[in-house]
């Protein structure tokens, strides 16, 4: 069976919601996990095992200045709620992405006859996947 085409998700429906308002502004997002394995070696065994370790979240978002609300907020906690919707798709997606903590903030970056845009990179403790997209 191949692909049905129409399923494939576009990043143009993606939205960011930052303590549950809608950040217009932003037009990319990426938030990954990561796991630090603990490396085992065991006498009498030819393999090195793993043990899982402890987990830690990090991404960044970004998209066009138009407000002071990510300055404002500082170095506040505060979650994200990621949602995909492409209306070809079968369902969305949203994931809450909890206990997020700025790594820094961007004060000024701009340059004459271009657009602004705002980075923000940062780290986060926990997640949740409030709904799934199921085949």
């Amino acid at each position: 069976m191949s692909l049905d085409a129409s399923r494939t998700i576009l990043g143009s429906y993606g939205q960011v919601f930052i303590d549950g308002e809608w950040q217009t502004n932003f037009n990319r997002l990426e938030a990954n996990v990561e796991m630090d394995k603990k490396e085992l070696l065991l006498s009498g065994d030819s393999w090195k095992r793993f043990k899982k370790g402890p987990l830690k979240g990090s991404g960044t978002m970004g998209g066009f200045k138009v407000t002071s609300s990510m300055l404002q907020r500082g170095f506040g906690k505060f979650e994200i709620i990621s949602k995909l919707a492409d209306p070809e798709s079968q369902g969305f997606e949203r994931i809450r992405i909890k206990n997020v903590l700025v790594d820094g903030l961007q004060l000024a970056n701009w340059k004459a006859g271009e657009m602004v845009e705002e980075e923000v990179k940062f780290t986060f403790e926990e997640f949740e996947l409030l709904d799934p997209i199921v085949a």
